[in-house]
C-alpha cells in the first residue's frame, strides 16, 4: 500500500491517502501540544509510543466486537486505517472526578462517579470544543439520533473493556475521549485512544501516568507512557 498525499495534519497525527480510496495511512508524530496547540513541544519517541499503543487498544476493541477503522500496523508510526466520514463530536466518559469537571462543579478531584458521566464536546478548536448535548447535535445536524446513541453505546462498552485491561495492570482509567465516524453508513471507532486523550494513575501511588504530567509540567512524560504500555502488555516493533 502506497502512501501518498497529505491530506490533514492535526496538532499530533499526519493523515495521508494511498492507492486504495477507502484506506489512509496515519503517522502519529512525536509532538505533544496543550490549550489547542498554544504550546507545542517534541519528545523522542512519542509517536513509536503512541502509535502502538493505538493500534494495541483498538484491536482489543475490535475483538470485543467494537468496530474500528483499524486495518494494519505498517511501522514503528505509521497505521493504515479505512477513511471514515468524522463525526464533530467527542465522546468524553468519566470515572473519576478530574480535569474540567472539577473546574466546573468545585468538587474533589479523584472522587469515584457511579455511574460513570457521559459528555459530548464539538470538535472545535477555535472554540475550545465546547460542550454540548444530544439536542443540540439533532438541531445542527452533526450526527443523527440513532447514530450518536450507538456512539454512546459503544462508548460504554469500550469503557468497560478498557477499564478492566487497566485494572489489571495495576492502574485507574480516570477519563478518557473516543471520536466516531461513518464508513459505509457503519458507526465505526476512529481517530486515536493513547495516553493524549486518557487519564491514566496508579491505583497504589495515584501518579499521573498521562498528558496531565506535560500539563502541569510533572516531567516523565515518555516515561509514563512507556511504563502503561509496559504494564498493559505493549510490544514495540
Amino acid at each position: 500500500m502506497r502512501k501518498r498525499a497529505e491530506l490533514y495534519r492535526g496538532k499530533a497525527k499526519t493523515v495521508y491517502s494511498t492507492d486504495d480510496p477507502d484506506l489512509l495511512v496515519l503517522e502519529f508524530r512525536n509532538d505533544t501540544s496543550v490549550h489547542n496547540g498554544a504550546r507545542i513541544e517534541q519528545f523522542e519517541r512519542k509517536g513509536m509510543v503512541n502509535n502502538h499503543f493505538n493500534y494495541f487498544f483498538m484491536t482489543k476493541l475490535q475483538e470485543a466486537g467494537i468496530p474500528t477503522h483499524i486495518e494494519e500496523l505498517l511501522s514503528k508510526k505509521e497505521v493504515l486505517v479505512k477513511k471514515l466520514e468524522m463525526v464533530p463530536i467527542e465522546c468524553v466518559v468519566r470515572n473519576r472526578a478530574a480535569g474540567s469537571l472539577v473546574k466546573r462543579l468545585g468538587i474533589k478531584e479523584g472522587i469515584i462517579l457511579n455511574p460513570p458521566l457521559f459528555d459530548l464536546f464539538l470538535k472545535k478548536d477555535v472554540q475550545h470544543d465546547p460542550m454540548v448535548n444530544e439536542s443540540y447535535c439533532e438541531t445542527f445536524g452533526w450526527v443523527s439520533k440513532e447514530n450518536l446513541m450507538r456512539m454512546q453505546e459503544l462508548t460504554y462498552k469500550a469503557n468497560n473493556v478498557m477499564s478492566k485491561i487497566f485494572d489489571n495492570a495495576g492502574l485507574i482509567l480516570v477519563d478518557f475521549k473516543l471520536e466516531f465516524g461513518l464508513f459505509k453508513n457503519v458507526v465505526m471507532l476512529g481517530d486515536e485512544f493513547s495516553p493524549d486523550g486518557a487519564r491514566l494513575w496508579d491505583k497504589q501511588t495515584m501518579n499521573k501516568m498521562d498528558k496531565d504530567r506535560f500539563r502541569q509540567g510533572l516531567g516523565g512524560l515518555i516515561e509514563a507512557y512507556e511504563e502503561v504500555a509496559y504494564r498493559v502488555g505493549i510490544k514495540f516493533c
